[in-house]
């Protein structure tokens, strides 16, 4: 995710070249332009190419073209604000277990806090990998007995881990640390942590459908390559600048939709989920009272890109 200051227009402007949308975005409107001034240079210098079209109707067209991409970019935002806020409740839900287990537990339950310490940061970190390219189990804490080793069986890690938790509070239960009001409470937020990874795959598995997203780009395409036709006559040369502009804009837009659709990838605007997994796991070892057992992977990605 891009960290910037909204108030420094400049600031912000002056990076205009380092991202990596922008790059795709600008040789596209880059192909675009130089067919705006070939198209252009035979119109004045060979053969009229203006096209008898309305223009009206092509303003039309632009307007119908407008609201289709305000709808596509809306859709594509909620999906991006859907996935944060599931995040945002993992922290949450996260947060409010390790405090319930930190009044349960006695003081001198070493053992049962470094699991649970442990075991909620992991649930985070898996959750992320399993949502990105998979999980990568260095991240992982070893809570003993050969867990963290077993958990390379499973396709569905985070799950897994989860029931590792919920086992744990079933000990927990039979040897009288907690009673079945405390169970019961537990369990709502332990169903929490997989209602949020239901939410966050719905997210990832179900995209915008690609008859939607074929129809937006073919039409942004036609468009983009009927302006010189339109323009060309009234405005010569300067229609190759209304072409760029018109390009830069139309597919610029979509390419914002593209990018914010899928929010847990590794683009530079999508969430940062390491951070905020990395964030769940300081505040698990700092509420339960235990010393992390190992520093952050230095190899893990970073997820913010710093504008200033």
């Amino acid at each position: 995710m891009i960290i910037y200051e909204a108030k420094d227009w400049w600031g912000a402007l002056k990076h205009f070249h380092t991202s990596f949308s922008i790059r795709v975005l600008l040789r596209r409107v880059g192909l675009v332009s130089l067919y705006g001034i070939l198209l252009t240079l035979i119109d004045q210098h060979v053969i009229d190419v203006n096209l008898p079209f309305d223009g009206t109707l092509f303003s039309l067209l632009g307007i119908t073209l407008s609201l289709l991409l305000v709808f596509r970019t809306n859709t594509a935002y909620d999906r991006f604000w859907e996935g944060r806020r599931q995040w945002g409740s993992l922290v949450n839900y996260s947060r409010n277990l390790a405090v319930l287990l930190d009044a349960l537990l006695p003081d001198d339950a070493t053992n049962n806090r470094i699991y649970f310490a442990q075991t909620l940061s992991n649930f985070a970190l898996a959750l992320k990998g399993h949502l990105r390219t998979g999980v990568d189990f260095s991240e992982l804490d070893d809570p003993g007995d050969g867990e963290l080793q077993a958990l390379t069986q499973y396709a569905h890690v985070p799950s897994r881990i989860a029931a590792l938790l919920l086992r744990r509070t079933q000990t927990l239960r039979q040897d009288q640390i907690v009673n079945d009001a405390d169970l019961i409470t537990i369990r709502l937020y332990h169903q929490a942590l997989l209602d949020i990874t239901g939410a966050c795959e719905r997210i990832k598995r179900t995209p915008i459908p690609f008859s939607y997203s074929f129809f937006i780009k073919l039409f942004i395409t036609v468009y983009v390559l009927l302006i010189p036709f339109v323009l060309v006559e009234t405005y010569g040369y300067f229609a190759i600048v209304a072409t760029t502009l018109a390009a830069y804009a139309l597919i610029g837009i979509e390419m914002i939709g593209d990018e914010i659709e899928e929010p847990f990838g590794l683009d530079c605007n999508d969430l940062p989920l390491n951070q905020i997994a990395q964030t769940i796991r300081r505040n698990m070892h700092e509420i339960l009272g235990v010393t992390p057992s190992v520093t952050v992977a230095p190899k893990a990605e970073a997820d913010y890109i710093k504008v200033n």
